[in-house]
């Protein structure tokens, strides 16, 4: 018989098969193929016949059935194979002495029955269902960024969920917080669809479409897509997603930042929250202490109130208004109490102290807050506290009391309010001076500049021996520094220059000293004074020249000699007088006494 008369009798056969299976009475019915099963890319193995058969499969023709519809794809003679043109010719191989046929790089389009038909020693068939499996891709989850409003009267669409490249389509099923979701009517609709692609595999896109209420806010949802290979039963699941749920307003409340007490300088930010989405368009008022009303406070384009920096004078009872656009409600905060802590400004008197030495003052400080004060004074140029209290008591003062004193007014109860206050004070005396005398090394011809430092009380006046250009800066309310700015000249060598510091009490001088650089033999070296032996100067005190010290050396080595020429006299008296032991018999005296 030819092939075409063998494809005749197959088809005939394959009618009578169909008959039987449709259970024509009295006709066997055919037994169910033989199941094998294989990934997308894989190779399936068909096998011609059960491994128990006795027959002999070196002479076979295998066939693939589309549709019922049955194609010559392979034939095997004497054991060896020869793939027929088509679809499958370069995919097939023999295996297992021609009792195997192998289908490499496995598609979805291979699902099918597979018939191999044996020829000798007697004419027999075997049927093959291949199933092919793909896994698909991780699911692809898209949220609905637009929100769903609880008022809704149909399900909104919550999310899309997409299953590509899977072989058969594989199953979804949604959940919410771990609970998979059912269809329910007017609450929950699942809507599946999808796309066969060239390959043959599927792509299953699902949309879910929720009623949902304001707890579900905070929603978690996500898809899972179930599916099956040769391995068994498997599953993959999407990210999870939250959707924006709109609800309306049904609190509003006040916020301040910081939390806790508040002090003037800080920046104070008052916001209004509500617990609906969207918040609603807020607006916030300030009790007037006169009218008892609430007037309107202007905010930022974020609706917050921000005093910066706070005062006092923001103290006072707010409120928030939330305004609904969709449904024009408006809902009022409960009031709250903002308070801003502070100290006034502080005062001290005497407001300008002054006292003669010797004498006493009392320093008194004092300021208003709306928490307790505390007081404590320093002293300025230190920082050492002198007393604690608003009353400072200043003894016996000298010339070293002068100068600036602190007063500060703290409140314990909130870290970092106070204020201060700083007072000089004055104490009556002629001009000290910070230097006596001062040696400078210069250069001839070039520009110098000589400063002079005096302190006292009437503030002192200076002027200088010497022409130049003069300036002077205060250095507190009793000090004054003068800088001269003059040519250094052989005139000005010689002289020198002198600083005169003067007031209503007495005058005082500084002495400067000009010596060449091109002399120096020694390292510099300037004469000062101690600021307490400046304290003590006044204005008959002067340096001596070199010849009047010259003169007092003098004097003394002569007064030294008459001291020595009179105590010799009276020597020479108690000799004459027999006064002194200075004989033998006086040194043996001496010695007896000395054994006794």
């Amino acid at each position: 018989m030819g092939r075409s008369g063998f494809i005749c009798a197959f088809l005939i056969a394959a009618c009578c098969c169909c008959r039987r299976a449709a259970g024509v009475p009295g006709e066997a019915e055919q037994p169910d193929p033989e199941l094998v099963e294989v990934e997308v890319g894989g190779t399936a193995l068909l096998k011609c016949g059960p491994s128990h058969s006795p027959g002999n499969f070196s002479h076979a023709d295998w066939f693939s059935v589309h549709k019922e519809k049955p194609t010559l794809i392979f034939l095997v003679r004497q054991g060896q194979g020869q793939s027929e043109p088509g679809e499958y010719q370069n995919r097939l191989s023999l295996q297992d002495q021609g009792t195997t046929l192998a289908l490499a790089r496995i598609t979805p389009h291979d699902e099918r029955i597979f018939l191999c038909q044996g020829k000798r020693p007697r004419s027999q068939e075997h049927r093959i269902q291949l199933r092919v499996y793909k896994a698909p891709e991780e699911p692809l989850i898209q949220v609905n960024a637009l929100g769903i409003s609880v008022n809704s009267e149909e399900p909104g669409e919550v999310a899309t969920c997409v299953g590509r490249n899977g072989y058969p389509l594989p199953q979804v099923t949604w959940y919410k917080n771990s609970q998979s979701l059912k269809e329910e009517k007017n609450r929950v609709h699942i809507q599946s669809s999808q796309i066969v692609e060239s390959s043959g595999l599927y792509t299953l896109r699902s949309v879910l479409k929720a009623q949902l209420t304001k707890e579900d806010k905070d929603a978690q949802f996500y898809c899972e897509l179930s599916y099956r290979l040769p391995s068994g039963n498997h599953m993959k699941e999407s990210r999870e997603v939250t959707v924006p749920v709109f609800y309306p307003a049904e609190r509003v409340w006040l916020e301040v930042e910081p939390e806790g007490m508040l002090k003037e300088g800080d920046r104070v930010e008052i916001r209004c929250l509500a617990d609906g989405n969207p918040p609603p368009h807020f607006s916030i008022g300030k009790q007037n202490l006169s009218t008892r009303e609430m007037e309107e406070e202007r905010t930022d384009d974020n609706g917050v109130l921000v005093l910066e920096p706070a005062r006092k004078e923001h103290s006072g009872l707010y409120e928030c208004q939330g305004l609904d656009l969709e449904s024009t409600a408006s809902l009022l905060s409960d009031q709250q109490e903002l308070v801003v802590n502070y100290v006034s400004e502080v005062r001290v008197s005497p407001a300008a102290p002054e006292s003669q030495e010797g004498s006493s003052l009392t320093l008194t400080c004092e300021a208003e807050s709306n928490q307790d004060l505390e007081f404590q004074w320093l002293r300025e140029k230190t920082g050492k506290v002198l007393a604690k209290g608003p009353v400072l008591q200043l003894r016996n003062l000298k010339r070293e009391a002068g100068g600036g004193y602190r007063c500060m007014a703290s409140v314990p109860s909130v870290p970092g309010l106070n204020r201060t206050q700083l007072v000089n004070v004055a104490i009556f005396g002629s001009p000290w001076m910070a230097l006596r005398e001062r040696k400078m090394w210069v250069k001839e011809n070039s520009v110098l500049n000589l400063s002079c430092e005096a302190s006292g009380h009437p503030r002192p006046s200076i002027v200088w021996s010497v022409d130049g250009t003069a300036s002077e800066q205060d250095q507190d309310p009793q000090s004054v520094l003068s800088v001269l700015n003059v040519l250094v000249t052989p005139e000005l060598l010689e002289t020198g220059a002198e600083c005169v510091a003067s007031n209503s009490l007495g005058r005082n001088t500084t002495v400067i000293i000009l010596e060449l650089d091109s002399n120096r033999t020694t390292s510099l070296s300037t004469s000062t004074v101690s600021p307490y032996a400046r304290a003590n100067s006044t204005s008959t005190e002067k340096k001596l020249t070199e010849p009047e010290s010259k003169g007092v050396v003098i004097v003394a080595v002569t007064v030294c000699v008459l001291v020595l020429a009179v105590l010799g006299a009276v020597l020479y008296f108690f000799y004459k007088k027999g006064k002194l032991p200075c004989g033998r018999s006086g040194k043996q005296e001496m010695e007896r006494n000395t054994s006794i």
